[in-house]
């Protein structure tokens, strides 16, 4: 609530022993119309793009390759890495990775394109 403030921390690896598929992201918090949202992610998510938000990565633990149309960026635990509003991108994950991404709230996970791993609504851990 407005005004209102928790004492209570967010404990990361705790809410990622909740969540149990891959590639379907749970929101752990919201700020300033943003939602900061966690997942577990292994082998090739679609192709996509997201037209109006740009997205960030957070890699905790893994490995996480991001393809490009005309290249690719892979991420190791601490990196991060901002995808610009439009870009299309596939990320990709040899071995279970657990990522932090951070993007405005409504924001779909699988962007322009509609598949069985799209996620209207998300869940709040």
């Amino acid at each position: 609530m407005a005004g209102e403030a928790t004492v209570d921390p967010i404990t990361l690896s705790d809410k990622l022993t909740q969540i149990h598929d891959h590639w379907h992201p749970h929101v752990v918090a919201e700020a300033n119309g943003q939602q900061v949202k966690l997942a577990k992610v292994m082998g090739e998510f679609i192709w996509h793009r997201h037209d109006d938000a740009d997205e960030f990565f957070l890699v905790l633990s893994g490995r996480l390759t991001i393809r490009f149309r005309d290249s690719a960026v892979t991420l190791e635990p601490g990196d991060a890495f901002v995808v610009p509003r439009g870009v299309d991108h596939q990320p990709v994950a040899t071995d279970e990775t657990h990522i932090l991404l951070f993007e405005p709230t409504g924001t779909r996970n699988t962007g322009n394109v509609r598949d069985a791993r799209t996620r209207d609504e998300l869940r709040f851990l």
